[in-house]
Parts: C-alpha cells; sequence; structure tokens
C-alpha cells in the first residue's frame, strides 16, 4: 500500500503563485514566504480598489454633470431633483456623457427639468 502524496498539486499551486508574484520587487517575486504574504495583501489592495474605483467614477460624473449645469444657469441638487420630480431616470454616468458629447441634447434635458426647479 502507498501513502498519497501531493507533488504535483503542490508543484503546480507553487507555479501559479510565482507566476502571479512575476516582477515584484526583491524577495518579494522570489522567496516563496515572502510572495504568499505579497500575494494576499494584493488580494486585499486589489478588492479595496475596485470599490475605490466605482466612488472615483462617480464623483467624476457628478464633477461633469456640475460644470455643465453651472454653464446652463443652475446646480447640480436642483437639477437632480427636477429630474426626479419630472420621472427622468438617467444614471449620472449616461448624464455626463450627454453633457461632453452632446451638449445640446443636454441643454434640452436642463430646460425640461427648469419649470420644476424654477419653484
Amino acid at each position: 500500500m502507498t501513502r498519497a502524496v501531493s507533488n504535483v498539486p503542490r508543484h503546480q499551486r507553487k507555479r501559479r503563485l510565482i507566476k502571479a508574484t512575476r516582477g515584484y520587487y526583491g524577495g518579494r517575486g522570489r522567496l516563496y514566504r515572502s510572495m504568499m504574504e505579497t500575494y494576499k495583501l494584493a488580494g486585499v489592495d486589489a478588492q479595496r480598489g475596485r470599490k475605490q474605483k466605482k466612488r472615483d467614477y462617480r464623483a467624476l460624473w457628478i464633477t461633469r454633470i456640475s460644470a455643465a449645469l453651472r454653464n446652463a444657469g443652475t446646480n447640480y441638487s436642483r437639477f437632480m431633483y427636477a429630474l426626479r420630480q419630472q420621472k427622468i431616470e438617467l444614471n449620472r454616468q449616461s448624464l455626463s456623457e450627454l453633457a461632453i458629447q452632446y451638449p445640446k441634447a443636454f441643454e434640452k434635458l436642463v430646460q425640461l427639468a427648469q419649470p420644476v426647479s424654477a419653484g
């Protein structure tokens, strides 16, 4: 009877880790224990970065919409409130793209929202 050994799966895990940490500075890309620590922390940072990216983009879209609305003579909060009152459901990304690429269409949208925000 032979005992079970895990040489192949362990080697595959190691190869996968080496490939993932290739290019890391110093021992972080060469020493197994350092590779493990760095790889785990990199995963944590990557997850945090994915969440941060969503916040950053939302802030960027709001800034772009605000800038376009400043030229139209109103502000962001009044405009968004007026859109909700008119039951116009466009997300901030779409509004930002409209403001940048189709300024005339964005102006029409501001005009649609104007009567509610004036009151």
